[in-house]
């Protein structure tokens, strides 16, 4: 039973309940760049931790150097693996099992503990009597320093959830927390991590958290769930070694996920937890499918074609209720995939990948079965849109395929395709583009009536485009249309480059004679991008050899 939702100021414990509470286990693997950082992040906490252990798998560059810079730090306890494991489950387990105190927070060496956040979440811990308390994991892109929430369905309060406050004995009344497959940002009740045996799986098993998240949801724990501010996650795109989950380019990571998920799934059954392992294949349909499959163009033939076999295995076992329970886009793709044996090309994978795009779209032309059916894939799969007509119009998977044209002004000529007739009999009559400056998230709103043509609809918005510049550095932008009608909101679509991989690189006047840099490109799933930066902004980064291709002339 889920308890009501309570304010989310933590109360105050006790200064003695703080003392030495929490035992900080921390797990590095050559990473002498950062290790330092998350340390100290962890003994920035306070008196509650009581010891950061560190745990090194068998680092070969100065990791061990960089820990041993702690020795007048009495809390901080280095223990060094003589071999490494293969994975973060091992060296993790390892620092379980020497932890003294009575709770354990787990933390990388290449992210950060948010300052408060033990006093936070011991304060719940203590308040609401839980075996796991859960917080807010902020990803943090780098170089560029973006930031969102991890999860924001269940965490991000602006966002509409509502989980926040709460306190789950167990999780089989709401399902969804099964999204949650991180470790690193709940404090666990040591005792009762060792009362129902949960670790981490051992050796070179990677997304290592899916099965220790399973097996503790398995555990039916009392779970407070609070908007505190806990984990730094950072994502670093151009680093030298890449993270595993930032390592998709390899068709092993496919499959490690698979296997990751597969022994989930087995968790739960085990465990006689049905629902979860329904609410867990579900996610999977919802989560994880797409985020692979819409990068499926950037990979090699063969890539693609085992990819394919992979996943049709993987599926093949899912259960009709699970599937019942996705969003319409993932049942449409999880069809396809089941009925084409075959990794489809050409126009029919362009149409799969831009539907498992984070804002789905269905893209023209729009075929139909002999019977005058709404299908996604052409004959012979004749894979059919169930539940299109009961789509809620907020929702609808508009495609709106955007022209860009830059000078002083930039203009942005829209074409909005009719969907099946959905968005016909809704009647639209404007649309809003949003411009979303993807590193500081500043929004630009433009609205302009759309107008009939053969192919749907037409609109036209413009604007400076010295409002799209920041001063010292390169701005991009991505473009989204809100379709409006008599009675609210039909879509929200990513503004779509029809023609796949734009790339249109030069140079335009702006006022004053000031020269703009300007690259038009399309995302790996069609998104039209806008990338900006001042003359002297752009002749500096030219020089300096990051953006020397934007000065290249078609």
């Amino acid at each position: 039973m889920s308890e009501t939702p309570q304010p989310q100021t933590p109360t105050r414990v006790s200064a003695v309940s703080l003392v030495s509470a929490v035992s900080v286990i921390v797990i590095a693997y050559n990473d002498a760049a950062h290790v330092g950082d998350a340390v100290r992040s962890a003994l920035a906490q306070g008196e509650a931790v009581g010891e950061v252990i560190v745990v090194d798998d068998a680092s070969g560059d100065t990791t061990p150097e960089v820990l041993a810079g702690f020795a007048d730090e009495p809390r901080v306890r280095p223990l060094i693996r003589r071999e490494n494991s293969g994975g973060c489950g091992t060296p993790r387990n390892d620092g379980i099992a020497a932890a003294v105190h009575p709770y354990v927070l787990f933390l990388d060496s290449d992210d950060l503990l948010l300052p408060g956040a033990v006093d936070g979440l011991l304060a719940v811990a203590a308040e609401r009597r839980a075996d796991v308390v859960a917080g807010i994991c902020v990803r943090r892109e780098l170089p560029e320093g973006r930031e969102t929430v991890w999860a924001p369905s269940l965490y991000d309060v602006s966002q509409g959830a509502t989980l926040p406050g709460t306190v789950l004995d167990g999780v089989e009344e709401h399902p969804e927390f099964v999204l949650d497959t991180l470790s690193v940002n709940k404090l666990y009740r040591r005792d009762f991590l060792d009362r129902h045996a949960i670790r981490f799986p051992d050796g070179a098993f990677h997304y290592e958290d899916f099965v220790f998240s399973a097996r503790v949801q398995a555990a039916a724990p009392r779970l407070a769930v609070t908007d505190v501010p806990v984990y730094v996650w950072h994502v670093r795109r151009q680093a030298a070694t890449l993270s595993i989950s930032l390592r998709r380019a390899s068709l092993a990571n496919w499959e490690h996920r698979i296997a990751a998920h597969a022994a989930v799934l087995d968790v739960f059954r085990t465990a006689g937890r049905p629902a979860l392992a329904r609410a867990a294949q579900t996610k999977f349909l919802d989560y994880d499918l797409p985020m692979y499959l819409r990068e499926l163009p950037q990979r090699t033939a063969a890539y693609r074609a085992d990819w394919w076999t992979a996943t049709r295995a993987h599926l093949a076992g899912f259960e009709a209720e699970a599937v019942a329970g996705a969003q319409a886009p993932s049942r449409w793709l999880h069809a396809a995939l089941m009925a084409l044996a075959v990794v489809p090309e050409g126009w029919e994978l362009t149409r799969f990948v831009e539907l498992a795009a984070p804002l789905p779209r269905l893209v023209p032309p729009y075929p139909r079965a002999g019977d005058g059916t709404p299908v996604l894939a052409a004959a012979p799969a004749d894979v059919p849109l169930e539940g299109l007509a009961e789509i809620a119009p907020a929702e609808l998977p508009v495609a709106v395929d955007g022209s860009v044209t830059v000078g002083a002004s930039t203009r942005l000529t829209l074409t909005v395709h009719d969907l099946y007739g959905r968005v016909a009999e809704l009647r639209p009559t404007a649309v809003r583009v949003v411009f979303t400056e993807r590193v500081s998230a500043v929004e630009v709103e433009l609205d302009a009536p759309l107008l009939p043509t053969d192919e749907g609809w037409t609109a036209t918005v413009s604007l400076p485009t010295a409002k799209l510049l920041r001063a010292g550095r390169l701005a991009a932008w991505s473009l989204r249309a809100e379709l409006r009608c008599a009675t609210g909101t039909i879509g929200n679509a990513e503004v779509r480059a029809p023609q796949g991989a734009v790339d249109r690189r030069g140079m335009v006047l702006g006022r004053l004679g000031r020269v703009l840099l300007v690259q038009v490109v399309a995302s790996a799933r069609r998104g039209l991008v806008l990338r900006f930066a001042g003359g002297v902004v752009g002749a500096r980064q030219v020089v300096s050899g990051r953006f020397r291709r934007l000065l290249a002339m078609r």
